[in-house]
């Protein structure tokens, strides 16, 4: 399913500036390059060791692993998320979202409404609004992905969990 052409023209430029603030960015991790990504020295996370000032963006670990919101809009949220190895998120389908998936870093496995597909970092996934969907990282190192909502409502309210590793159903 194609999204409408002004949402479809945006995507690329704001998933570009998702992986500026990612590369950019230190979120207490050992840093990390991104091809083309041209990156200047991190001040976020070092400057907030030295004065103590807490990272105002919202995060979360998770049994799965974790992750950090980078942008938060009323028609849109942009995270960075990090599947640790062997985990993977619920079997899932969202209402009021579309999801479209760039991977930064590892390799995984996707499930789009019951058909599996290898992802590694480079690839993308668009997820439409209700569709069943899950990312499994079966590699011996991190997943790392960026994650862009599209839609009216982000809420955890809007998940429907089909299947959990971790008792959430």
């Amino acid at each position: 399913m194609a999204l409408p052409g002004p949402v479809h023209r945006g995507i690329p430029r704001l998933l570009g500036r998702c992986v500026d603030l990612y590369a950019r960015s230190d979120l207490g991790h050992r840093p990390r390059r991104v091809p083309g990504v041209q990156t200047t020295p991190p001040t976020g996370e070092t400057a907030r060791r030295v004065t103590g000032e807490q990272d105002p963006r919202e995060s979360d670990t998770r049994p799965w692993g974790s992750y950090v919101v980078l942008e938060d809009a009323p028609d849109h949220k942009v995270k960075r998320i990090e599947v640790l190895p062997g985990k993977r998120l619920s079997y899932q389908r969202h209402a009021r979202r579309s999801e479209h998936w760039f991977v930064l870093a590892g390799r995984g496995t996707v499930t789009l409404d019951g058909t599996e597909r290898q992802v590694a970092a480079g690839d993308a996934v668009d997820i439409p609004a209700g569709s069943a969907h899950r990312i499994a990282n079966h590699a011996d190192q991190d997943l790392v992905f960026v994650e862009v909502q599209h839609g009216d409502y982000f809420g955890e309210d809007d998940i429907v969990r089909l299947e959990d590793d971790f008792g959430r159903t």
